[in-house]
């Protein structure tokens, strides 16, 4: 497919759909930082402004348009969500460029707590929305754990197949288990996933291999609870704001927090991924992503459109 790609991030959901095949033809985003790590990575394609700002006639025609709208204003860590949150208006761009490109899927991501948000009655209207523009549209809740990403990530995942295209996308089938059942792959577990990365403190090539010195804490919250070595990582966050610094987990190891390139493995990324600005900035794009192996698993859905 051809595919326009919003809110695109560091590009973790995009170079899912890349490695599945597809063609990402045109991205956009606000952040800087992550628009140059986009750059650097998958290409110069990415378009930095807010989309509000750009016509949907610089937008080229498309067979799909997929977004990880940002999720703030949804978020259950966000204890201050409400239904009148702004941030909580982002989804009505991918609206706008939807109904002008019209194109024959859409696919859109987000935290598991915009289903709850106003007991259900955001997601009925972001689902309703979709669904007047003439998609057939659905969604399920998925767990990347499940498609070999060491890390327990929840995310609502919504499809839409434009109501004159005869064809059903199918979510895909889990390529792992928690206990390993039923002829799956057992979970990856945060040791597993770091196993050959080498010990940040040593001499290393790899890029972004450097950690947070914030003192642990052991203590039961956020960023502050040991990991158990056996089991995926807890849910990789960007909490934080420009301004200050970012929630980063333990390594397992209980003595210092993970390294960027740590961090960016548990969410699936290549080791060869360079991500570009500050650490803090670094933390923040690889907390904001989609895993890529998540966003392969769904991406590699649409292939058999087109009979491949």
């Amino acid at each position: 497919m051809q595919v326009v790609s919003l809110f695109s991030g560091a590009g973790g959901l995009d170079l899912g759909f890349q490695m599945a095949g597809h063609e990402i033809i045109w991205a956009n985003d606000l952040y800087e930082d992550a628009v140059e790590t986009y750059r650097q990575n998958l290409g110069e394609h990415i378009i930095f402004d807010d989309i509000r700002n750009i016509s949907v006639d610089s937008i080229p025609n498309c067979d799909a348009v997929i977004g990880g709208f940002p999720c703030q204003g949804f978020s259950v860590a966000n204890t201050k969500r409400h239904a009148e949150d702004e941030r909580n208006e982002l989804y009505k761009q991918l609206i706008r460029v939807i109904g002008s490109k019209l194109p024959k899927f859409f696919l859109a991501e987000n935290v598991k707590g915009i289903t709850s948000l106003a007991k259900g009655e955001v997601f009925k209207m972001i689902l309703d929305d979709f669904a007047d523009m003439g998609y057939n549209v659905q969604y399920q809740i998925m767990n990347a754990a499940d498609y070999g990403v060491p890390q327990n990530r929840l995310r609502v995942v919504i499809v839409g197949v434009r109501n004159d295209v005869r064809w059903e996308y199918n979510y895909p089938k889990p390529t792992h288990d928690k206990d390993g059942e039923n002829g799956l792959r057992r979970w990856v577990s945060v040791s597993e996933g770091l196993a050959s990365i080498p010990n940040p403190d040593e001499p290393n090539t790899l890029p972004n291999h450097t950690y947070s010195k914030y003192k642990l804490n052991i203590n039961g919250y956020l960023g502050h609870r040991l990991l158990d070595p056996q089991k995926p990582a807890p849910t990789v966050t960007a909490r934080g704001d420009n301004k200050g610094g970012v929630v980063i987990l333990p390594h397992p190891n209980g003595k210092r927090r993970m390294s960027c390139r740590e961090l960016a493995t548990i969410q699936s990324f290549p080791l060869d991924y360079d991500f570009q600005g500050t650490r803090s900035s670094v933390y923040r794009q690889i907390g904001n992503a989609v895993p890529p192996l998540l966003g392969y698993a769904v991406a590699k859905e649409f292939n058999r459109y087109w009979g491949k």
